[in-house]
């Protein structure tokens, strides 16, 4: 829905943000319960794409170390994409609706461009790290011929390979934070408000800023529940993703105007 006649505020304006507590990402999470409680099915679809899907790309990728990292970060990097119909089933919900799995899938087809578009940055951003998993891969002396646990513990074990580790940590970890800043309320807010990818993004960078303590804990609090659903071979996260997926729904009505 556009803020003014003829779409302008769409492209030239975005959203004033709100700063919140850190105490709200409980409120987050038991939202992200309570919509998941309402609605089961198709939340639990998603999940189980999650599920499914990681677990397909992680046994790919299981004797390809480069790639086998570079997918475990991907799943962070493009998870705000695939959460997208989530957050249609918490939009219908608060409307007093309960769609079904297939008519979620319409949120992807009524924002198609932006969302479109966001999915694009989002895989540049993926692709990126997989070239610098790659070269970072042969750097530390990797071989097609090893597999995930041999690769790490030859470079770990290696003094020569410290601090190529900490500079290749730390290239992660920034590229992580840059792209969870872009993507915080980004997708929610094409889906809610028709916005394009560039308002999208700026609201995105503007609630960080506001919020960039509350944010960080709730970033550690999806990468650590996250992290609990691999431990399950992703299994756990047939339910895990979906509770974030309604929660980060909530988040962003809490942060955006």
């Amino acid at each position: 829905m556009n803020t003014s006649p003829g779409g302008v505020d769409r492209f030239l304006s975005a959203p004033a943000v709100r700063t919140v507590a850190a105490g709200r990402i409980f409120s987050w999470l038991r939202a992200g319960w309570d919509d998941l409680r309402a609605n089961p099915i198709p939340s639990l679809a998603y999940g189980l794409l999650f599920g499914i899907g990681g677990d397909l790309i992680l046994l790919a990728s299981l004797g390809r170390p480069h790639l086998f990292t570079a997918a475990l970060s991907g799943f962070f990097l493009i998870a705000p994409l695939l959460a997208v119909g989530l957050y249609e089933l918490s939009r219908q919900r608060a409307a007093g609706f309960h769609p079904t799995f297939i008519e979620s899938l319409r949120a992807f087809r009524d924002s198609g461009r932006s969302i479109a578009l966001f999915g694009l940055l989002l895989g540049l951003i993926a692709l990126g790290w997989e070239r610098a998993s790659s070269i970072g891969f042969v750097l530390l002396g990797g071989t097609t011929s090893v597999n995930v646990r041999q690769f790490v513990t030859q470079a770990v074990s290696s003094s020569d390979n410290t601090v190529f580790l900490i500079l290749w940590f730390v290239l992660g970890g920034v590229l992580a934070l840059v792209t969870y800043a872009l993507s915080i309320v980004s997708a929610p807010l094409i889906l809610d408000r028709d916005a394009s990818l560039v308002m999208a993004t700026t609201t995105s960078l503007k609630a960080f800023a506001a919020n960039t303590l509350t944010l960080l804990i709730w970033a550690a609090t999806i990468v650590i529940l996250t992290l609990l659903g691999f431990a399950t071979l992703l299994f756990g996260l047939v339910v895990i993703m979906p509770i974030l997926g309604h929660a980060s729904w909530h988040a962003y009505r809490d942060l955006v105007e």
